[in-house]
């Protein structure tokens, strides 16, 4: 069921998103080579309890998981873009990191997913952050009252096909409220003009995610981590936004 918030709602859900856009700023900040994987949990792990915020991912537990989560932050490298469950892997230099954070605060939830990369860049994966920021941007700038979700799925998809990337549909972005994910499913590439009409007191999830070479992806045996099927490199970002009568309000916005 989709559900609208009212304007106070909106305003109850801000701690969640400016908690959420803290912890990623911070593990953004903490990533650097020799840093491992479980250390940026540990981070998240602490903030949660000083916040005294619930994570969203420890008990997770859909159909493609293995077991449920059981960390609170999903870290993807390289070829890994989306779901990475964090193990015991020490950063190197040049990899390229998503880092995926949801936390509820007072019954609220925010979502949020950056990419960054680690030491010395590569051109090919700065190119590919730049792009999937774009989509994401290009994604919100269509999220006002009147337009419809393909409006949304369809200013994504453009950003990658005029870069030449393609798109898979698989997983995409989500309702967020009450809960980490929820009606309606925003795809990140689709027909302008279609499907559910905006209305202010939307809150979404947007989150565009491409692969250097493919749209295929496979998963690994623990049911989570989520890799190109090729072996290229994958960059995600995300944002929990509301629809207003006006601009777009993004919720999960970073300093």
């Amino acid at each position: 069921m989709i559900e609208l918030r009212t304007p106070t709602q909106i305003e109850q859900m801000r701690p969640a998103g400016r908690f959420v856009a803290s912890v990623i700023q911070a593990l953004a900040e903490k990533a650097d080579v020799g840093v491992n994987l479980l250390e940026l949990d540990a981070l998240a792990h602490r903030m949660i309890k000083d916040a005294g915020a619930e994570s969203c991912y420890i008990d997770y537990h859909p159909s493609f998981g293995a077991m449920p989560f059981g960390k609170v932050l999903c870290t993807s490298v390289n070829d890994g873009v989306l779901h990475g469950l964090p193990f015991d892997y020490t950063l190197q230099d040049g990899d390229l990191l998503s880092v995926d954070f949801a936390a509820s605060v007072d019954g609220w939830v925010a979502d949020s997913a950056l990419s960054v990369i680690v030491g010395t860049p590569d051109p090919k994966d700065e190119w590919l952050i730049d792009v999937t920021q774009r989509a994401l941007d290009a994604g919100i700038a269509a999220a006002r009252p009147g337009n419809k979700l393909g409006d949304i799925s369809h200013a994504i998809g453009s950003v990658a096909h005029g870069e030449g990337l393609k798109v898979n549909l698989q997983f995409g972005g989500h309702g967020v409220g009450r809960t980490m994910h929820g009606e309606p499913h925003v795809a990140n590439d689709g027909r302008a003009g279609r499907g559910l009409k905006l209305r202010p007191g939307l809150v979404i999830a947007i989150e565009p995610w491409f692969l250097h070479g493919t749209d295929e992806i496979v998963f690994d045996p623990d049911g989570w981590t989520i890799r190109s099927a090729d072996g290229s490199r994958g960059a995600h970002v995300e944002h929990t936004i509301a629809i207003t009568s006006g601009d777009p309000l993004v919720l999960t916005a970073r300093d």
